[in-house]
């Protein structure tokens, strides 16, 4: 008995002195993999600090992402493809979520706070949203293809134009006074110099779908206005009119010589005239001064 008890006794001794040993082989293995961290951590170069300056906010759709040269191509409406930088400090959203830089896809609409880094424009921030946003745009229709459905409407007053997508059965309707209104509007109104409002919303490769087009003049329509005379040039005999019905300004041309009440006109003087939209200008064709 005195023999089984000291073999128990080598036993628990043998097996203190190996759990001893493990534990110190833990140890150091533990402080080894501590100084590889910290040396590799060392070894990274730290990334520097966003560039400064104000920021601007770009909005449209992804064309592409190069996840190689860390770059994006943002297609904006009415301007060329925008290519921007991003790297780990970008921060990407979706919906107000944050996401991982490589989620980024092309397709997506996003609105990208951006900073200039010398010629290059950079992105802080980039928030994808879900729903594909819409937008308006009033301008004069430069031109109609049926055939493709393709609307090109300019600006009025900037030298921009924008391409539309028109898909089949759209609602084209005429918005303005009751005679203008009342006359049923359709496709047969998307008429060179018409000028229109174009509600759309952003569709894929960056290509603008129309959902709603409102008339508001074509040539040869004739409107009536009436209201105070803002501002009046008789070098190029043409005067602004504040209609308060919609609380909108019109510049309108006239002949004086076709017109002799013209002669009474002063700013401020309460007016009525009849015009006609002939594409490029109102032109009066009758006027009353009160």
């Amino acid at each position: 008995m005195t023999r089984a008890f000291a073999i128990v006794v080598v036993g628990v001794v043998i097996f203190a002195q190996l759990a001893v040993a493990s534990a110190q082989t833990e140890q150091i293995s533990d402080g080894q993999s501590t100084l590889e961290s910290a040396s590799v951590s060392e070894n990274l170069p730290s990334l520097p600090s966003a560039p400064q300056g104000k920021s601007t906010v770009l909005g449209g759709t992804i064309m592409s992402v190069d996840q190689v040269r860390d770059e994006l191509t943002l297609k904006i409406v009415g301007q060329r493809p925008t290519k921007i930088l991003f790297d780990e400090r970008t921060q990407v959203f979706r919906d107000g979520r944050k996401i991982p830089l490589r989620d980024l896809t092309s397709d997506d609409h996003a609105s990208v706070e951006t900073l200039l880094d010398g010629t290059r424009v950079f992105a802080l921030s980039i928030h994808i949203l879900s729903l594909s946003p819409q937008g308006s745009f009033q301008g004069k229709i430069l031109n109609y293809n049926p055939e493709t459905r393709k609307l090109t409407v300019s600006a009025v007053r900037f030298p921009d134009s924008v391409k539309f997508l028109l898909p089949i059965n759209t609602p084209v309707v005429r918005k303005g006074q009751s005679q203008f209104s009342s006359v049923p509007s359709g496709v047969s109104d998307l008429v060179k110099d018409a000028l229109v409002s174009v509600t759309f919303q952003s569709g894929k490769e960056g290509r603008s779908v129309v959902r709603k087009i409102t008339i508001l003049a074509i040539p040869g329509s004739v409107f009536v206005f009436a209201g105070k005379l803002s501002s009046l040039d008789m070098h190029t005999s043409s005067f602004v009119l504040i209609d308060p019905r919609d609380v909108k300004s019109y510049q309108i041309s006239f002949d004086p010589t076709r017109l002799p009440a013209s002669q009474d006109l002063h700013e401020g003087a309460d007016i009525r005239v009849v015009a006609t939209y002939d594409g490029a200008r109102y032109v009066a064709t009758a006027l009353t001064v009160k």
